[in-house]
């Protein structure tokens, strides 16, 4: 193919046990998924889940051990972090049933949906669009993909999220207004899901504000733990 200009790289994220990547074709992200944050953000009930979507550009690859650099971006002055169980579709499909959405699960991951909550306020009260707020570059930290033949299918264990060694998130994926699989349902509907497609599947309560020179830990029971610093 003969490009007028070199093609973006592929974004990919290395595989738990594997030399090989999953490389990451859209990023989806459920908005208000516990019920604790719904109510910090001042909802309450069991919503429809809605949903955003991030570039594939906006993921800041996190290997395993070592401490990985994003930067705190323009025009904000309160930027937060939200720790996120992120899904890895294997198998595409649309209309899928959550009675049949592990299937097509490859695995699983930890990531951050960074927000600048500044601006997507902004926009709330505006009724424009989020992405000024949520679709910023490097605003999707993501770990290792464990595989779900070496996990399990994980509906529960502890997600949380440190910072500067001070727990701010603590919660269960057991609390999640949408299962995982209801989850994979609705969005199913919607889109036509394909292998590569990454899903964020809400955050629990706690979110904060963060500054340079903070080093933030996401962690999730059966899964790899990030660490990410802010410069």
């Amino acid at each position: 193919m003969n490009y007028v200009i070199p093609p973006a790289a592929v974004v990919s994220l290395p595989i738990v046990g594997s030399d090989q990547r999953f490389p990451v074709r859209r990023v989806y992200c459920v908005g208000r998924n516990y019920v604790e944050h719904a109510k910090e953000m001042g909802f309450t009930g069991r919503e429809a889940p809605f949903f955003f979507l991030k570039p594939a550009d906006a993921v800041a690859v996190c290997a395993a051990g070592d401490t990985v650099d994003i930067a705190y971006p323009s025009l904000t002055k309160n930027y937060h972090h939200e720790v996120e169980l992120v899904v890895a579709i294997g198998t595409g499909g649309k209309n899928i049933a959550a009675a049949d959405a592990v299937k097509h699960i490859y695995g699983y991951a930890i990531g951050l949906d960074m927000t600048r909550r500044d601006l997507q306020g902004e926009s709330k009260k505006t009724g424009r669009p989020w992405e000024i707020g949520k679709a910023v570059d490097q605003s999707a930290p993501t770990g290792p993909i464990t595989p779900i033949t070496q996990s399990g299918e994980i509906n529960s264990g502890n997600i949380a999220l440190t910072v500067n060694g001070k727990t701010t998130q603590s919660s269960d994926v057991d609390k999640l207004i949408w299962s995982i699989n209801e989850i994979i349902e609705h969005l199913s509907a919607a889109w036509e899901l394909q292998p590569g497609d990454l899903i964020m599947t809400g955050t629990p309560e706690g979110v904060a504000a963060v500054v340079a020179g903070d080093v933030m830990v996401a962690s999730c029971a059966g899964v790899e733990s990030i660490t990410v610093r802010l410069v």
